[in-house]
């Protein structure tokens, strides 16, 4: 996976979605509220059990979503759960980086889908 490469292979998501953009925005808003329980139990010290369903889940919305760095870091999460808080933490931290890109390209991809939706009246009668 390159640097460049962005939070969200679209392409892999459209595959799913059929370029319904309306399914697309579903699919964003469960993987918001996903992230927002299973980011509470991946925790450093969290019990072995929690610390694995939060990853694996992350790890499987992740890859349904096509955020491939993200999965990536949720699977050296799951990885490292006998490792230590201290690698568990680094790993942690590593998961929220990519949460945080992840949902950085949502939100930047939410705002151009609702300006193409402000832009469809517009252009319908100037034609």
């Amino acid at each position: 996976m390159s640097a460049s490469e962005p939070a969200i292979d679209l392409e892999h998501l459209h595959q799913y979605t059929g370029d319904d953009l309306d399914l697309e925005k579903e699919i964003y808003s469960l993987f918001r509220e996903q992230v927002r329980m299973w980011l509470r139990m991946l925790v450093a010290d969290a019990d072995n059990d929690a610390w694995s369903s939060a990853a694996h889940s992350l790890k499987g919305s992740a890859r349904g979503l096509g955020a491939h760095k993200l999965a990536a870091a949720c699977e050296t999460a799951e990885a490292v759960i006998l490792s230590g808080q201290a690698a568990r933490a680094v790993a942690a931290t590593e998961v929220r980086t990519q949460v945080d890109q992840v949902t950085r390209f949502i939100d930047k991809r939410l705002y151009k889908m609702q300006i193409q939706d402000l832009r469809k009246p517009s252009q319908a009668s100037n034609s």
